[in-house]
């Protein structure tokens, strides 16, 4: 049974089965230089029913014991898989990523360039001293009174929704600051999608000098002006003149599209080195354009871009106003990681241990993402209107040798409009403002006063 998903994988078209198989794990021990001996728990057992684990909402290892067939403790679980390295399962998602190259980069090209986005989010992990000192937690909750959470910036392929690399920081991590260590997975000419966290004068020049493009939301701080041949702030001051932008005119390509040379910031951010931030241009050439949104239910009405593609003739300002409003789907992929996987809450106790349940929960993510991909082509219909839950219950479910059904088509949602709502009250227990060995303390007391 712990092996029946690689069994699953293969009947689907570039499906990583043969990097899920026996030989292929065993091979990727010894690539880490792992070394295990003969037992009913041993690395190839492990993985898979880690997989199966994950598929089923990280359910609780008692459950695995069932559905697996097999039989072992707990703690015998636990320990194996602590034992594995954790340089095992960046193997093994690498092999994966490699497996699954193709499909990135053949699907949902934008006028030729491979597009991602980045965003960033967070998630909670038991309350044991190594994660709260390694992670911490939020600073409005008192100690002992919350749970750890981590910081995660995440890289998802917006043609497939595909998770290419996901790292964790402590929760007061900005997203600018871990941003640099997704660009390898970028190349020459491919257009990286974010907000305003990642809009700023040295990661754009990172992202230059590697030949990709990016197209952020610019933040509300800067002043942009589309009046030609306006007026700047000169001298490299750290801040521009009240009401001049730092940026110089060079052209304009419509009422509210323009191309200007934004200028080095005498200001260095955090978490750039000084040697590496002096080897930056002394300007970058970037284009400028605002749209409206037009669309009921969306916060902002006006929305300013910054990018490096700056020929108007062959990226109209529609066509990229269109490209950001793609990057929403990000939420959804969150969503599906989070809420529906129930990545939110992790259970591992140690730094390692949610390290590798990480990587688990992005190699899950990538198979449902592939037989969500091979729904698509079998049903005519685009990769994003197919039913994420039901794709994740299909894999989770099916039996060696049964084919890819039809799945669930979510109708067209493009201007759908939801409040940020819940209708579903919670209960009514007040919050914990204090360590729960005090407040059992004070209950006993209450108990013996009585």
């Amino acid at each position: 049974m712990h092996h029946r998903i690689v069994s699953v994988l293969r009947r689907l078209k570039n499906a990583p089965a043969q990097q899920l198989d026996r030989p292929e794990i065993l091979d990727a021990c010894r690539q880490v230089k792992h070394t295990w001996r003969s037992c009913l728990l041993d690395p190839v057992a492990l993985i898979h029913l880690f997989l199966n684990q994950i598929l089923r909402g990280n359910t609780a290892i008692n459950h695995l014991v069932r559905i697996s067939g097999l039989s072992f403790t707990d703690s015998a679980y636990c320990q194996a898989r602590g034992r594995l390295p954790l340089a095992l399962f960046q193997e093994l998602l690498r092999r994966v990523a490699h497996r699954i190259r193709p499909e990135i980069d053949d699907t949902g090209k934008w006028h030729g360039h491979r597009v991602f986005v980045a965003d960033g989010s967070s998630f909670s992990m038991p309350d044991t001293p190594e994660l709260q000192e390694h992670f911490g937690q939020p600073s409005v909750q008192r100690p002992g009174c919350g749970f750890p959470v981590a910081h995660l910036l995440a890289l998802f392929h917006v043609g497939t929704g595909m998770l290419i690399e996901v790292l964790t920081a402590p929760l007061c991590t900005h997203d600018r600051s871990g941003v640099a260590r997704l660009h390898p997975q970028l190349r020459e000419g491919d257009v990286l999608l974010g907000d305003r966290g990642f809009c700023s004068f040295a990661h754009r020049a990172l992202l230059v000098a590697r030949g990709t493009h990016g197209v952020f939301r610019i933040p509300q701080r800067p002043i942009v002006d589309f009046k030609p041949h306006r007026i700047h702030a000169r001298g490299g001051r750290k801040k521009a003149p009240k009401g001049l932008p730092r940026s110089r005119w060079l052209r304009g390509l419509g009422l509210t599209d323009q191309v200007v040379a934004w200028l080095k910031p005498e200001e260095r951010p955090d978490w750039m080195t000084a040697e590496r931030y002096a080897s930056l241009p002394e300007e970058l050439t970037v284009r400028e354009l605002r749209y409206r949104t037009g669309r009921a239910g969306f916060r902002v009405r006006e929305v300013t871009l910054v990018t490096t593609l700056v020929d108007a003739e062959l990226d109209p300002l529609e066509e990229l106003a269109e490209l950001d409003r793609r990057r929403w789907e990000v939420e959804g992929n969150l969503k599906n990681l989070k809420t529906t996987m129930k990545m939110d809450i992790l259970r591992c106790e140690t730094v390692a241990g949610v390290s590798k349940e990480l990587l688990m929960f992005a190699l899950v993510y990538n198979l449902v993402r592939l037989v969500m991909l091979e729904a698509s082509r079998r049903q005519g219909v685009a990769v994003d209107r197919i039913s994420f839950v039901d794709a994740l219950r299909w894999l989770s479910e099916a039996r060696p040798g049964v084919a890819l059904p039809k799945l669930v088509v979510n109708p067209d949602r493009a201007d759908r409009v939801e409040p940020r709502v819940r209708k579903r009250r919670p209960k009514q227990y007040p919050l914990m403002t204090k360590p729960r060995s005090e407040l059992r303390n004070a209950l006993l007391e209450k108990k013996v006063a009585a």
